[in-house]
């Protein structure tokens, strides 16, 4: 599969941005600029060197976070419609389910909701079963 320039570009640097060691030539760069405040006087360009370079990779990288995470939930957003599809009993309407408007999320939402409750009652009332977990309200009750 060919990929764009743009895509192996921004998942190379996505990789050296969140390595360990960018971090710490990070840290040594603002340390080298902070005991090298006296030799420059502590002035005005000594001061705009950090903060326009900062300023620089902040914006740059903003840019390249929302690219990294466009396609992450992209991917992410196919393999769950993939799982849902796959599922014979689950419903088919929920793929694809980020394209709808929130007030269509919200019928969705509390339709789920309703039975996340019902499911956490029907548990409460369940026999005590030692490989069941409890839940943080009934720890409370045992106290």
């Amino acid at each position: 599969m060919k990929t764009s320039w743009f895509l192996r570009f921004s998942n190379a640097l996505a990789q050296v941005a969140g390595h360990a060691s960018t971090f710490v030539i990070a840290v040594l760069l603002v340390i080298v600029w902070g005991v090298s405040g006296p030799l420059f006087h502590f002035s005005d360009t000594w001061q705009l060197v950090i903060n326009t370079s900062t300023t620089i990779v902040t914006f740059l990288m903003v840019f390249l976070i929302q690219n990294t995470q466009n396609r992450d939930t992209a991917a992410m957003q196919i393999k769950l419609d993939e799982l849902i599809r796959a599922i014979d009993k689950a419903h088919n309407a929920l793929l694809d389910l980020e394209e709808l408007d929130e007030k269509e999320l919200t019928v969705f939402r509390k339709r789920y909701e309703k039975l996340a409750q019902e499911a956490r009652d029907n548990f409460r009332s369940a026999s005590s079963d030692i490989d069941m977990p409890s839940f943080p309200q009934d720890d409370r009750r045992d106290r």
